[in-house]
């Protein structure tokens, strides 16, 4: 997984509550066989038209927002069902952070597993980055993981708070396995002081008592 330290990237704002992974990728799109391909079919029906035509009515597509790395969204965000595929498209598609006042938990546990910085702001400070983003055409913000901070260059500083242990993992770019492979040595150790059991000669060497 790769670490997430500081970013400063492009705002792609998504101006509606509840969005939920449903959305993010319907079911037809689950059974792809890696993480990679999904960004394709993020948000596919808001997305696209008849025949994959790109929907010019959906911010996803709007010129402005060509490149965005930060998603700007409302309550609830990642909402319905577990489905881990909707970060792996948010991340496939070049997002690595997203500012929301609210997710669903399921949703926002995946993010830190998947590389991706979900941060928590309030309603207000919500509402004031969606007016900048509205009014400034490029606009930008820088996520730093490190100082816990989301500044803007107009000024703008907003500190959060993430979980010291989640912070620590996307610090270092390490998601389950790589956590494992941490202890990698020590749990080799162990396996070779306690798990050793001694094959036996023969299936005749177990005995079975009437």
């Amino acid at each position: 997984m790769q670490p997430f330290t500081k970013l400063t990237g492009l705002v792609m704002p998504m101006d509606r509550v509840n969005v939920d992974t449903d959305q993010m990728v319907p079911k037809q799109f689950l059974k792809l066989l890696t993480r990679e391909g999904y960004g394709r079919v993020l948000f596919y029906d808001w997305r696209y038209l008849p025949g994959e035509k790109p929907n010019p009515d959906f911010v996803l597509n709007y010129p402005r927002y060509k490149g965005a790395s930060v998603i700007l969204a409302q309550a609830n965000f990642g909402c319905g069902s577990s489905r881990e595929h909707a970060p792996w498209a948010i991340l496939d598609c070049g997002f690595r952070a997203i500012l929301a006042p609210s997710y669903a938990d399921i949703f926002y546990n995946n993010c830190f597993k998947n590389g991706i910085l979900p941060v928590t702001l309030s309603n207000e400070q919500i509402d004031e980055l969606f007016r900048r983003t509205a009014a400034n055409e490029g606009y930008a913000v820088t996520v730093d993981l490190e100082q816990q901070v989301v500044t803007d260059d107009k000024g703008l500083r907003y500190p959060f708070t993430v979980d010291p242990f989640r912070r620590e993992c996307l610090l270092k770019g390490l998601d389950d396995i790589g956590l494992t492979l941490v202890h990698e040595a020590d749990i080799t150790a162990f396996e070779k002081k306690n798990l050793h059991v001694p094959a036996m000669s023969s299936p005749l060497d177990v005995k079975f008592h009437q």
